[in-house]
């Protein structure tokens, strides 16, 4: 498993995907935070703190991420290096695990430049330091949960199909009910009393929950067990491929 995990990074490091996916990531986000006038831009806005990050940032990683895991397993199929993938001593898990870790390294590595921009405004602040810490780190650990999320979403889109483009559009239309669509339902008050669990089966409601600052394990519980549930969902997929 090791030596396809890194595999799988190199591919991701030597070709232009990778940087691409963090310059990106970088640019629009810095675009947003510091040039293009908005509630979000920190030099207009004048308080110290980085919640435009954590409000651009998941709109970002709900194209970038299946860009970068559109090509996981539909190009293996597509160019028939799928059959001798399988005949690795791997289980089908553990092929879909090194493809999962290996492309939520490089969410990691988008996200690391990052703090260059708390520690800007850290010292910005008058007096220096005075920024939401707490909050901040809540964010930062929430937005890699959200691209952790996405990037197992991303892997079963390309499990589920030969064509990378109509997996990058499932990747993204799935990823994009599960962020907003719950919320969505749930605000048009439809179901009474059922309208917050609506809410609260969305990514969006335990990001924003855990972007205060306060880290509940209920939060972590969802996080943990929608990426489990699409991890499951491609070993399945591809364990059925095979029959």
């Amino acid at each position: 498993m090791r030596a396809l995990f890194l595999k799988e990074i190199r591919s991701f490091l030597s070709s232009l995907t990778g940087y691409i996916v963090i310059t990106i990531f970088l640019a629009v986000t810095g675009l947003f935070l510091w040039v293009i006038p908005s509630e979000s831009n920190i030099l207009d806005y004048g308080y110290a703190n980085l919640d435009g990050l954590f409000i651009i940032g998941p709109f970002v990683f709900l194209f970038l991420v299946p860009a970068v895991t559109m090509r996981s397993f539909a190009d293996e199929r597509k160019s028939g290096t799928i059959e001798l993938l399988f005949t690795r001593p791997l289980s089908d898990f553990r092929i879909v695990w090194a493809k999962y870790t290996a492309a939520v390294v490089l969410v990691i590595f988008s996200l690391i430049p990052t703090l260059i921009y708390y520690v800007t405004v850290y010292r910005l602040g008058f007096p220096a330091g005075n920024i939401d810490s707490g909050g901040f780190w809540g964010s930062f650990i929430g937005l890699f949960l959200l691209g952790a999320v996405f990037v197992s979403i991303g892997i079963f889109a390309s499990a589920v199909t030969d064509n990378p483009v109509v997996s990058f559009v499932l990747a993204v239309l799935t990823s994009a009910f599960l962020y907003l669509g719950f919320e969505f339902i749930s605000s048009l008050n439809l179901f009474g009393n059922f309208d917050l669990f609506i809410k609260s089966l969305g990514i969006s409601d335990h990001y924003s929950s855990i972007s205060r600052g306060v880290i509940d394990t209920r939060d972590l519980v969802y996080f943990f067990s929608v990426t489990g549930l699409f991890l499951f969902l491609t070993k399945f997929s591809l364990t059925a491929r095979k029959w």
